[in-house]
């Protein structure tokens, strides 16, 4: 599709594009390519406001997720404006495109119990186990996603104050807590992570058993393992752990701004979802606030 390399490239020196968001439009944007090129049509440019609700609404009818068609029509949109911003088409016909209603969904938590069975799978003081064990503590100590997690290096860890400076959506920076039990993880891993690690993994914090910097998708494999040693049911993301993460400290009596800060969510909608996963500590809040509970 014409212009597109050329987006995509623009997208790539934009500094507040992280590389997942990169990759995500770069998969549906080709997605759209593909099909304009099945209906002999390259030029973009070419496209009315028909053309691309007919596109979302053929996407829906395919069967994809409503928050996966949203990811399409950000992208869209992102595309028709890079295009009317540098010139290249007269209008914007994916201005008044929808993001389909997307339905709010509860986040899947682990209760406390749960957690702390998680927490106490990996066994011995081998250099996966110390790792594992680190990894899994700072994960929950800290509610990082996991892209934060990888990314982490051993000099944004200041383990004496018990904080970790840390790069979030948008390049971000936040300073995340860390608490003692992960400190003690983290004090017990640092000596084996020093001996293992490999000039190709710099100043990584967590790495794999060849000695450079442990990915994602490595984080999702041994979390799978974690899950069978605890006998919790699979199903479990590094994503449950912040769910669990921000549901324990609103049911403990955080409050909703602190657990919003300590999240790094720019919106204090997206923490109060989390409200609706612990109704009993509403209850308690409300028995003890309203005058006629």
């Amino acid at each position: 599709m014409r212009h597109l390399a050329e987006y995509l490239a623009h997208l790539q020196d934009a500094r507040d594009v992280s590389d997942h968001t990169l990759r995500a439009y770069r998969t549906d944007l080709t997605r759209f390519a593909d099909s304009l090129a099945a209906d002999e049509r390259d030029a973009p440019t070419t496209l009315g406001p028909g053309d691309l609700k007919s596109y979302v609404a053929g996407l829906l009818d395919q069967g994809l997720e409503r928050s996966t068609v949203a990811r399409h029509v950000a992208a869209l949109r992102g595309f028709f404006r890079w295009l009317l911003a540098a010139g290249k088409h007269d209008d914007d016909p994916a201005q008044a495109l929808r993001v389909p209603r997307r339905g709010r969904t509860l986040p899947r938590v682990l209760s406390q119990e749960q957690m702390e069975r998680l927490l106490a799978a990996p066994a011995g003081d081998g250099f996966l186990a110390l790792r594992d064990r680190a990894l899994l503590e700072t994960l929950y100590s800290a509610g990082l996603r996991v892209s934060e997690l990888v990314a982490l290096d051993v000099r944004d860890v200041d383990l004496v104050r018990g904080v970790a400076r840390v790069l979030g959506k948008g390049n971000k920076e936040r300073l995340a807590l860390i608490g003692s039990y992960a400190r003690d993880a983290l004090t017990a891993w640092l000596p084996l992570r020093a001996r293992r690690a490999t000039p190709h993994a710099g100043d990584a914090l967590f790495l794999n058993h060849r000695g450079g910097r442990l990915t994602d998708r490595s984080v999702r494999r041994l979390l799978e393992k974690a899950l069978i040693r605890a006998g919790l049911p699979p199903g479990i993301s590094p994503h449950t752990l912040r769910h669990s993460f921000a549901t324990h400290l609103l049911a403990s009596g955080a409050g909703l701004k602190e657990v919003q800060e300590m999240l790094g969510h720019a919106h204090l909608a997206s923490t109060q979802i989390y409200t609706h996963v612990s109704p009993e500590h509403l209850r308690q809040a409300y028995e003890a606030a309203h005058p006629r509970a």
